[in-house]
């Protein structure tokens, strides 16, 4: 509850006993978001509501944080919307991006015994600066509330905002955006590339709406309205086509283009009770689980019955290709129906 702030805690669970975690840590400001290392997943970076971000490493006792923030050491002066680790730096540091409604991305870098942090870039709102009392000239920020990092092209990234735009920025210019995509009338909730298609990405937000996006076209290509605010979108891991969104009415809904352009699957209602919102949805990595969270702390975990990951059929004395090829060629070919005829691209 953003009005009365409390405590936040970190828990973590296994599949295995989801009825107690296995680890839990609580610390003095609620937490906003958090990312797991991918080559060392013991070491968990997170956000918290007061702006500060820290890293706990899993292999400690301790139930402090290895690392934080400080007012001392560029902490954000709003809550932090997003963490995302990336590939370590020159050095091997690892090091970690976040965002946050005060219009700063930065990037923080693990040396030695301290996080180092270097801002990347600062989002501005449209007519930069404002008159203020006796004639001053104030910055006026935008408010960044999602990012996401390209898979393939390391220096690229993009980053959604309060006021509704994608901006498509490099990590080498702090100063100014590759592109700025003008993609919702509201918030823009998630922001994420697809894991296959080097092209394309997807975005939700508080309109309603779900949209897919070719980086180098500035109309979106597929648009879903699903009827009331959504709340995150994610790609499967094993399917280029296939996506799933919560909205706020609570209901689950998984889409694969290949099966139908226009409609959702399957529609699942999560979470029963009236004043509950499902906030947040993630795909297991390796299982044909997503996970779901809500307003109220619950974590709904569904399995995805097989109709909604099918694969394509086997013909007799035919070998189905698979792999990463199969899922990018599936996608450009869905994509080639929707691009202007005129475009070779």
């Amino acid at each position: 509850d953003f009005m009365k702030q409390g405590h936040g805690m970190i828990l973590l669970y296994t599949l295995k006993n989801p009825s107690f975690p296995e680890y839990s840590f609580s610390s003095e400001s609620g937490v906003m978001c958090l990312d797991f290392h991918s080559d060392h997943p013991y070491l968990l970076a997170v956000g918290f509501y007061d702006g500060n971000v820290a890293i706990y490493n899993m292999k400690k006792a301790s139930s402090q944080p290895s690392y934080k923030s400080s007012a001392k050491s560029g902490k954000h002066t709003e809550p932090v919307w997003q963490v995302k680790w990336q590939k370590d730096d020159m050095d091997n540091n690892s090091n970690f991006f976040s965002v946050s409604s005060d219009g700063r991305i930065v990037s923080w870098t693990l040396v030695k015994n301290e996080l180092v942090h270097m801002d990347v870039i600062k989002l501005s709102a449209d007519g930069t600066t404002m008159q203020g009392p006796e004639g001053l000239q104030l910055q006026t920020f935008g408010s960044g509330t999602s990012f996401d990092f390209h898979k393939k092209i390391d220096y690229l990234f993009l980053v959604g905002t309060e006021e509704g735009k994608i901006y498509k920025c490099s990590k080498s210019y702090s100063s100014q955006f590759l592109d700025v995509f003008e993609a919702h009338h509201m918030a823009v909730d998630s922001v994420s590339w697809n894991p296959f298609h080097l092209k394309v990405f997807i975005s939700c937000s508080s309109d309603w709406t779900v949209k897919i996006w070719d980086h180098t076209i500035k109309t979106p290509m597929f648009v879903y309205d699903l009827a009331t605010a959504v709340g995150d979108v994610a790609w499967s891991p094993y399917s280029s086509t296939v996506f799933s969104a919560v909205t706020i009415d609570g209901q689950a809904h998984v889409f694969d283009l290949n099966v139908n352009k226009l409609e959702p699957l399957c529609t699942q209602l999560v979470v029963t009770r009236k004043k509950n919102k499902t906030t947040h949805i993630q795909f297991n990595p390796v299982y044909p689980i997503i996970i779901v969270g809500d307003e109220q702390g619950l974590i709904v975990c569904l399995k995805l019955s097989p109709n909604l990951r099918k694969m394509p059929k086997e013909k007799k004395g035919q070998e189905v290709k698979k792999g990463p090829e199969v899922e990018i060629a599936k996608l450009e070919k869905l994509l080639s129906l929707v691009r202007e005829p005129g475009s070779k691209e």
